[in-house]
């Protein structure tokens, strides 16, 4: 095959069937999440008040290497599936650097970004058992899009708490959600408890991802035949993204390459388990060098600067404790235009491959982050999300380092997202007007201290 083509695509007959449970493989399994009440493990029954019963098996199973994925999700797959592997010959040009880039672009999805591959399936195994409304909270918007849409497809109500900071930077978003037949709220709101305690706490609050999913969760626990979906974090959405890295195992071979690293950017950790896990299974079982490399905002830095224990995924206390790399569940972040990856915690998976030394993390600052998403656009033409963007500065730093040390590395990361609804945040950014944001090491502490009971 040509070293020049530059888009790998999979026959339709090559789509995966089967989801990859990593959790089955990994040697140290992660510690379990634990009932709030009664700090025993949690069964999956605990669950099953807030989500469909499947989703609930999936999130616990720990000897499952491989889930099938429902005949209905995958001939609505088939719609955008397979997303392109895509050699990023002008990235590295621009760069001037020896490395051998690729990116895997979610963003064909119909909505734009990878979360519409766990959307459908929620919205599916929500429809199989009978439920008629859906909540979810969504920061910037691209996993509210897609749950609204997924709603649609299998004729569900939808119900979505925004980010207050987001829902105003990025009013396209929610009327996309809209135009899906969505209803969406501000959060922090006044029409749940947790909203309006927290709004008595600080009116003028902007709102987290936390905050918005202890809104969604308190919606779907008090409306009759509904329940909540998640867009990250949990281990069954994880679950749900690996048809990302599947794919890409598939679409390398045709490239006749195999990565050195593989990047995403992390928020809750969904995007970057996607592209991750399939070929870290590899390391867990045969030994495969390869790095894998989370790239999160200076401003949320959990993996880099959070501290590993039990904490609430939410900000009011509704979900189970997760045992996980947190800045706090009262953590509030500083008002960056990448909201989704404004979230005080990683995922249970996540977590314990990054303690067990299987995994890196680092941090981008947010001009970085710009800067690597306008050099990105014009060297390949794709407006990156502002997710994506950490991603993205994160592989030209690794591509920079090869170009000092000559050697010839195969880099792989997730194009999440595209950012063509993200436009305002780039005439910001143009402007000169964002900035970094610096956290202090005592204001951390401080803030772990809060919760260092859980």
């Amino acid at each position: 095959m040509s070293t020049k083509q530059k888009r790998f695509i999979l026959p339709e007959d090559e789509i995966p069937k089967y989801w990859y449970n990593i959790q089955a493989d990994m040697k140290t399994k992660p510690m379990p999440p634990l009932n709030p009440k009664t700090k025993e493990a949690l069964k999956p029954e605990d669950l099953y008040p807030i989500f469909a019963k499947e989703l609930c098996q999936q999130e616990l199973n720990q000897t499952d290497a491989w889930i099938e994925i429902p005949e209905a999700v995958r001939e609505m797959y088939k719609y955008y599936r397979s997303t392109p592997l895509v050699r990023a010959y002008g990235l590295e040009k621009a760069l001037g650097t020896p490395a051998h880039i690729y990116f895997k672009n979610e963003s064909v999805s119909p909505i734009g970004s990878h979360k519409l591959n766990s959307a459908l399936a929620q919205a599916y195994y929500c429809k199989e058992e009978g439920i008629t409304n859906v909540t979810t909270e969504t920061g910037a918007g691209q996993w509210g899009a897609a749950l609204s849409y997924a709603a649609k497809v299998f004729g569900l109500e939808a119900a979505v708490y925004q980010v207050k900071i987001s829902y105003n930077q990025k009013p396209y978003r929610r009327s996309i959600m809209q135009t899906f037949g969505a209803t969406v709220t501000a959060s922090p709101s006044m029409s749940t408890r947790a909203g309006k305690d927290i709004i008595t706490r600080n009116p003028n609050y902007q709102g987290s991802l936390g905050t918005a999913i202890s809104e969604a969760i308190e919606l779907a626990m008090n409306t009759p035949n509904c329940k909540y979906t998640l867009g990250s974090v949990l281990s069954h959405v994880t679950l749900h993204q690996t048809i990302i890295g599947l794919e890409a195992e598939k679409q390398m071979e045709m490239a006749g390459e195999y990565p050195d690293m593989v990047i995403g950017c992390f928020g809750g950790g969904s995007n970057f388990g996607g592209i991750c896990f399939p070929f870290m299974r590899h390391t867990i079982l045969d030994g495969k060098q390869t790095r894998y490399i989370a790239a999160e905002p200076a401003s949320c830095p959990k993996l880099t600067r959070g501290k590993f224990q039990y904490d609430f995924g939410d900000e009011a206390g509704y979900t189970p404790l997760l045992p996980m790399f947190t800045l706090g569940h009262n953590f509030s972040p500083a008002n960056i235009h990448a909201g989704g990856l404004r979230y005080h915690g990683a995922g249970v998976i996540v977590s314990q491959l990054l303690k067990d030394n299987l995994m890196e993390a680092v941090d981008i600052q947010q001009l970085e982050s710009f800067q690597a998403g306008c050099l990105f656009a014009q060297a390949e033409g794709i407006i990156p999300a502002p997710e994506s963007c950490h991603a993205i500065a994160a592989t030209i730093r690794e591509a920079n380092q090869c170009k000092e040390s000559g050697e010839e590395k195969v880099i792989l990361f997730n194009l999440s997202g595209h950012g063509l609804i993200d436009m305002a945040s780039y005439d910001q950014y143009l402007a000169g007007n964002l900035m970094n944001y610096e956290l202090k090491d005592e204001d951390i502490q401080k803030n772990l201290n809060e919760i260092k009971d859980m």
